[in-house]
């Protein structure tokens, strides 16, 4: 959140929160046609300044100057009404409910993490942490695929979630030998592809000695410490490590048809439903002192 004025929002701490939300149409701009009051809606919150070199090439997820509705400006989804532009609303399909719409956002980050990385359907994949994100990645592995799924995480609660949303193999970093055990069950090579969605350094090493020869390791996280990395790890067996970027045109549209369609089935992901009034005891507070236990705590802003 900035806390000197945004470069294209010019606004500044305090905001308004809520980057993943969903609603209803209440109002449509005079030069919008194409979608109609009282449409079920989820919001795509990049804000592009769209004059960029990465935003000409289309890519306005690596905006220079980018933001997010609900982190950088223009409101939230923690507020009764929002406005934002046209091109950030999604309609939301007959049979998803606007609970599983508000995970749309989350998903979309995994989806596109496995569309820009190598992975193809029967790969072995390695996931670092089973929060949210990483929960997001099983399911979208599943969907696309994929042949064994190893999750590494130490809580209980968050080892129960990533088998039951499809992990084939659920390891312990405090207890497991990550790297022997990856080697061991992907044939004796290792993954063929890890993505890291905790940002911790032990995982960080141990992630990249755990994929093949020409494995890529794909960060999602957001690291809160610079990390470091052994560049001889990479170059004697020829890995990758590359970075994404939340999503971009045409994934959030994906989630929803897969959603619709069966394919993701994602409502468990939702742990608790509290209504605005709850937010700091029930809503910010356990994800603080309870976070192992939940993946996805919705607040319904509109009784």
């Amino acid at each position: 959140m900035p806390t000197t004025p945004h470069p294209i929002t010019k606004e500044q701490v305090p905001l308004t929160l809520g980057h993943e939300f969903s609603g209803t149409i209440e109002e449509v701009g005079e030069d919008v046609h194409d979608i109609k009051v009282g449409t079920r809606v989820t919001v795509q919150p990049i804000i592009y300044d769209g004059t960029c070199g990465a935003c000409k090439e289309g890519y306005i997820n690596c905006c220079d100057g980018n933001g997010f509705v609900g982190l950088s400006g223009w409101g939230g989804g923690l507020s009764e009404h929002v406005v934002v532009p046209r091109d950030a609303v999604y309609e939301v399909p007959e049979k998803v409910s606007l609970e599983v719409a508000a995970l749309v956002e989350p998903i979309a980050v995994a989806w596109h993490a496995i569309n820009i990385s190598p992975f193809k359907k029967g790969d072995s994949v390695l996931i670092l942490g089973g929060g949210p994100i990483g929960l997001a990645v099983i399911q979208c592995l599943k969907a696309k695929g994929a042949g064994k799924i190893l999750v590494s995480e130490m809580a209980s609660r968050r080892k129960e979630f990533a088998r039951r949303f499809g992990a084939d193999y659920v390891l312990d970093p405090s207890k497991d030998d990550i790297v022997a055990r990856v080697r061991e069950t992907c044939d004796g090579q290792g993954a063929n592809v890890a993505f890291d969605a905790a940002g911790v350094q032990a995982g960080l090493d141990q992630a990249i000695q755990a994929i093949r020869a020409r494995g890529t390791l794909v960060n999602i996280a957001i690291w809160e410490k610079t990390a470091t990395i052994s560049p001889n790890w990479l170059c004697f067996r020829e890995r990758k490590y590359m970075g994404v970027a939340t999503y971009q045109a045409g994934d959030f549209q994906d989630v929803l048809d897969a959603i619709s369609s069966g394919q993701l089935k994602p409502e468990s992901m939702i742990t608790k439903k509290i209504q605005m009034n709850e937010v700091e005891e029930q809503g910010f507070k356990t994800l603080i002192h309870d976070k192992d236990n939940h993946v996805k705590i919705l607040v319904e802003i509109s009784p």
